[in-house]
């Protein structure tokens, strides 16, 4: 019986949630029954080197989507793929559109990376791409959620059938990730020791979160993890308390070494630092509005998640942050392998 073909369709290699989630993914298939590919716009960025050994790369060299599309779109008809996976808003879109083109047999599942009614509303035109959701997704063969609210508002606002929505949260190689950990790293001196971590973007909420370290006058510190491209102006407004470390491709350390790790988001789909934290035996304030962070709450052991409003709330949460004794806080249901079991069904299904 011949291997179900996979193509994992990315813009690039950079240090993104989404990147990462594609790299576990197809890294978890089981290469028995399954054979997969990236395609990438560009084989660039730091998350390149983690590309796993045995799963050959396409690099179309062309870092735009309008540059990209024609020869991602000649790519998949000689490749003739079984599924197409992709991770990102517009790349999803952009392979619906193309579906006429695509091999007739090609399946296309698309993961949705964010909670649409958070992020839609943050795009260049809102209204448009909304329509586009409305009018392309529901042709998806399968659209991948990382939480429930998610579904529900692909069902409900986007009219996706429900037998083409799937749950799947983003996976963790809890043991890998537990073993590169050790030992912790913290900053010296007195006082809790938070950190943070992602894409250096207005999203992440990174900026109000130096402004919070600003107003405090305690010993706390905070450590940011990340590159992107508000990092000039997050280094103009960052004190002596908060620490700009640029990219790390082992944050781990220092998330075990923390008191908490912080996510003051605007908006998200599920933090993969939250889950990786918890991983690391780390406590984690967020904002309601990290996405799926409600529900990982509710898995998790009592305590380990804190959600708080942005503001005084979030203050009184960080002042009360205890650190854990290290044991891993992260439900199973999150870990690669649970994961890459339900992926592989979704594959065999649709």
């Amino acid at each position: 019986m011949s291997s179900i073909r996979v193509a994992f369709v990315l813009p690039s290699f950079a240090s993104g949630g989404s990147e990462r989630v594609l790299l576990t993914l197809a890294e978890g298939l089981d290469r028995a029954r399954f054979s997969p590919e990236f395609v990438a716009f560009a084989a660039e960025g730091p998350l390149a080197a983690e590309r796993p050994a045995d799963v050959p790369l396409q690099n179309l060299d062309r870092p735009r989507l309008r540059r990209a599309l024609l020869p991602l779109i000649r790519h998949l008809r000689s490749r003739h793929p079984d599924a197409v996976i992709s991770s990102l808003g517009y790349v999803n879109l952009a392979l619906l559109a193309s579906r006429p083109a695509l091999p007739l047999r090609t399946r296309i599942l698309v993961r949705e990376a964010n909670t649409p009614s958070q992020s839609l509303v943050e795009t260049p035109r809102p209204g448009a791409t909304a329509l586009a959701y409305r009018l392309l997704y529901p042709s998806a063969d399968a659209v991948l959620c990382q939480h429930h609210k998610t579904l529900d508002e692909m069902a409900s606002r986007f009219q996706v059938p429900e037998e083409r929505l799937h749950f799947l949260p983003n996976p963790v190689d809890v043991a890998r990730l537990r073993t590169a950990a050790a030992p912790p790293q913290r900053l010296p001196g007195p006082g809790r020791r938070f950190v943070t971590a992602g894409r250096l973007t207005r999203q992440k909420g990174f900026d109000r979160l130096i402004a919070l370290f600003g107003q405090d006058e305690s010993d706390d510190h905070l450590l940011i993890l990340g590159d992107g491209p508000a990092r000039e102006a997050l280094a103009a407004l960052a004190g002596p308390r908060v620490t700009l470390h640029g990219h790390e491709p082992e944050p781990w350390p220092w998330m075990a070494g923390a008191d908490a790790l912080l996510l003051p988001s605007r908006w998200e789909g599920l933090a993969n630092v939250a889950l990786e934290a918890l991983a690391c035996g780390t406590p984690v304030i967020a904002t309601p509005e990290s996405g799926g962070i409600a529900e990982l709450a509710a898995a998790a052991p009592e305590g380990a998640v804190t959600i708080a409003t942005w503001g005084e709330a979030f203050a009184k949460a960080m002042a009360a942050a205890r650190p854990g004794d290290g044991s891993c806080l992260l439900p199973q249901t999150y870990e690669s392998a649970a994961v890459a079991h339900r992926l592989m069904a979704i594959l065999g299904e649709c």
